[in-house]
Parts: C-alpha cells; sequence; structure tokens
C-alpha cells in the first residue's frame, strides 16, 4: 500500500501544504493550512468507482490504466510549524 503524506509548511508569504515538491494554494493561517491537509488526508482515505486515468509521468510520458477505486493510499499530517 503506498503512503502520502502531507507536509505543512511557510510558502510564498503564508503557509501551504505540499505532497513531494508539489504545493497547495497559500493560506493566510498556519492553522487554516493545517486544517486544509488533515482535510485532503482524509479525501484521500474515501473509495469510489473504478476508473480509467491518463497521467504524465516526470519525462512527459502519458500513460493510461484503470485505477481500482478501493485501492487508497494510507495518509498522514506531518506539522513541524506546530506548537
Amino acid at each position: 500500500m503506498s503512503h502520502v503524506t502531507y507536509d505543512v509548511v511557510e510558502h510564498d508569504g503564508g503557509f501551504a501544504y505540499k505532497v513531494g515538491d508539489v504545493f497547495s494554494e497559500t493560506f493566510p493561517s498556519h492553522q487554516a493550512a493545517h486544517d486544509a491537509a488533515a482535510a485532503a488526508a482524509r479525501r484521500q482515505q474515501v473509495g469510489g468507482n473504478d476508473e480509467a486515468i491518463q497521467y504524465q509521468d516526470a519525462k512527459g510520458a502519458w500513460h493510461e490504466e484503470q485505477a481500482s477505486g478501493g485501492d487508497r493510499p494510507e495518509t498522514d499530517v506531518e506539522d513541524e510549524l506546530k506548537d
């Protein structure tokens, strides 16, 4: 099973969460960014229907595959800024 970590960080004059090198929108407060990260992590746990998906890899090649709606990653929120 895969694992997704949402990191809460300072970003662009405010706060954001990121997964890997990808940032969310910027939030005006640390608490708002933390709450958004926690909500995103919860949504990752919700199963859905099997779907055909397309995605582009790091080299720019496109791929298509069937994704299982029940194959959900484990998630957590890391927040080193939290008191």
